[in-house]
């Protein structure tokens, strides 16, 4: 029971663990996911024949920063903005005053106004290049809240990873607390801390190891909630972040068990048997 009990209070510590390593990562993607979806449009001008726009798409695919391009032709941004207003231009000019356009999803590390600045510079040197557009106050405010969000992450990782081993220290430290005249009659009989330390330490990462399992079920559940609550969330709780989190929660089950259970076990080996009697 005693096993069990302390593998239950230390799983719901690890599933506290687990939470700030899957928000960590969630928003790892999150902000990637955002980046690579804000469009830079390219518009060509109407010299340009369409053969050699798509030319020009091409070679923009093999560029290191592109992520995906897509050709939005003369007649395809007509009908999306006549949709988009209701009425046809069209009818009352006379003419398709829309220019045709390459919409470029950058990869993320090159959302960035330097980068984009840079790039920039480096498409308008081509002569049918009329403009190009983005919303840079969009792209620097994207960049600023990602920038924020992840210094207050990082910042609650680090408090609740400490307080989440000061939890599981208090856990393991009042289990062995209960055998400290054990270990004080075992070092009587002339056991070496090696011997006595070893069960101890075997029993708490086996502890660890059933805790980090427990807890792993149920951040799986919620994560299996999650993703049939809202499917699209696919593209931030991906497979990889899924195992990472798993993974992690286990591997912090089995290294924190065991640091806490040495520093306690040797706590209590350095005490003399009347210190035992008055803590």
């Amino acid at each position: 029971m005693q096993f069990i009990t302390a593998s239950i209070s230390t799983s719901m510590v690890l599933v506290l663990l687990g939470l700030v390593v899957f928000f960590v990562l969630a928003a790892h993607n999150l902000s990637i996911y955002v980046r690579e979806n804000i469009n830079f449009s390219v518009i060509i001008s109407d010299d340009m024949k369409e053969a050699d726009i798509l030319k020009l798409q091409k070679k923009f695919d093999t560029e290191t920063f592109v992520k995906e391009t897509e050709y939005i032709s003369k007649k395809k941004a007509l009908e999306e903005q006549t949709e988009a207003m209701g009425t046809d231009p069209k009818e009352f000019l006379g003419y398709n005053p829309f220019p045709a356009s390459i919409e470029i999803k950058l990869k993320s590390e090159y959302a960035n106004a330097d980068s984009i600045a840079v790039i920039e510079k480096a498409i308008k040197r081509n002569s049918n290049i009329q403009d190009i557009l983005y919303q840079r106050e969009l792209i620097d405010m994207v960049n600023d809240n990602i920038r924020n969000i992840s210094l207050i992450l990082l910042a609650l990782a680090i408090v609740l990873t400490f307080i989440s081993f000061a939890l599981i220290n208090n856990t393991i430290r009042l289990t062995i607390y209960s055998k400290r005249f054990l270990i004080h009659t075992m070092k009587l009989v002339g056991a070496s801390w090696g011997f006595i330390r070893r069960p101890f330490l075997i029993r708490n990462v086996w502890s660890g190891v059933f805790a980090g399992i427990l807890a792993d079920f149920i951040l799986l559940g919620g994560a299996y909630w999650l993703l049939n609550y809202e499917p699209d969330l696919i593209e931030i709780v991906t497979p990889e972040v899924v195992i990472i989190v798993l993974t992690s929660v286990i591997g912090f089950g089995i290294l924190i068990s065991f640091i806490c259970a040495y520093l306690s076990i040797n706590k209590f080996l350095k005490m003399r048997a009347t210190e035992l009697h008055y803590i």
